[in-house]
């Protein structure tokens, strides 16, 4: 009986263990991006071998190269945002979008700046990151138009910059403003700056109904379809760390090393920025919301922007979200 039991066991771990076994999912990500923070809060936790994966961080220098390493096949998804993924479908590629973050970029002015409107910007020193085609400058730039009768590009002297640069100067007095990326944003809150507008702000005013991820995890659908456990598995990861980084404050003094806010003040605006960015609308719902900012944004820019596509491609968004996968 002995030995019958043992060859019963012996067989229920062979059978089990492949059932087991984590899914390697590369994942490529900016060297010092804020992706870094929830795969570091999902591998130390192990929620990503609690949903059957294993996630490899994969660091890059650029976003040019995780673009490049993903159609390469050197990772299976990067961090991007859903034009990417749209003119990338339009010219033959099927890759989709999953939300990561709504947070976007805002202009930010000294606490004590008289700047108070688009009209006040006339004349003044605009730091822009993201360059000319950045979506949150070109959705600003035609609010203010429209509302302001303002047209920054012309009424204001235009900077382009790497955030990092752009934030120093707007520290040292050299700009009158700057619109930057959320993350420096917050940096800059917590230093005593103030929010003029921000790009949810003129998403809104241009037809969202709510928050709109800006950037997403992007991976091929046929990868998807081939991985299907591990697609999921990741997303869902993805959502449970969220949830983490939404409830505990002491996980914040755990990401402070990559954080490197400084100071428990920065800390604490960039956690409470990044929770603000955390997605909670029904994907469905936002989808259409992208839709509609497509059609401003390809009004805007055409097909510098957007590529042959004059609609927000319809499997932009990845189906596993509206599925229940």
């Amino acid at each position: 009986m002995r030995s019958v039991l043992k060859a019963l066991v012996a067989t229920a771990v062979l059978w089990s263990a492949p059932a087991l076994a984590a899914e390697t999912v590369r994942v490529g990500v900016l060297k010092f991006g804020t992706v870094n923070w929830e795969l570091d809060a999902m591998k130390r936790h192990g929620i990503d071998a609690k949903h059957g994966v294993d996630v490899e961080i994969i660091p890059f220098a650029g976003e040019d190269a995780t673009g490049i390493a993903l159609q390469g096949g050197s990772v299976d998804m990067i961090v991007t945002d859903w034009l990417w993924v749209s003119r990338q479908r339009a010219e033959g590629g099927s890759y989709v979008f999953a939300p990561y973050s709504t947070s976007v970029g805002a202009i930010m002015v000294p606490g004590d700046s008289p700047i108070q409107s688009f009209a006040d910007l006339s004349g003044k020193t605009l730091g822009v990151a993201g360059g000319p085609l950045d979506k949150n400058w070109l959705l600003i730039q035609a609010l203010a138009l429209r509302d302001a009768q303002t047209d920054l590009s012309n009424d204001a002297r235009i900077i382009y910059g790497a955030p990092p640069l752009l934030a120093e100067k707007a520290r040292s007095g050299e700009l009158d403003a700057v619109l930057i990326f959320w993350n420096y944003a917050a940096r800059l809150e917590a230093e005593g700056f103030r929010r003029l507008v921000s790009g949810e702000e003129a998403a809104k005013a241009f037809g969202a109904s709510g928050p709109v991820a800006t950037i997403g995890y992007v991976f091929d659908e046929a990868w998807a379809k081939e991985h299907a456990d591990a697609a999921s598995g990741f997303i869902a990861a993805s959502k449970e760390t969220k949830q983490l980084l939404k409830a505990s404050d002491a996980e914040w003094d755990a990401l402070e090393p990559l954080v490197n806010a400084g100071d428990a003040a920065t800390l604490a605006v960039m956690r409470d920025r990044y929770r603000e960015g955390i997605p909670a609308r029904d994907v469905v719902e936002e989808e259409k919301d992208a839709a509609k900012l497509y059609q401003v944004l390809e009004g805007l820019a055409g097909e510098k922007l957007v590529g042959p596509g004059k609609t927000l491609d319809p499997g932009t968004y990845w189906s596993g979200l509206k599925n229940g996968s």
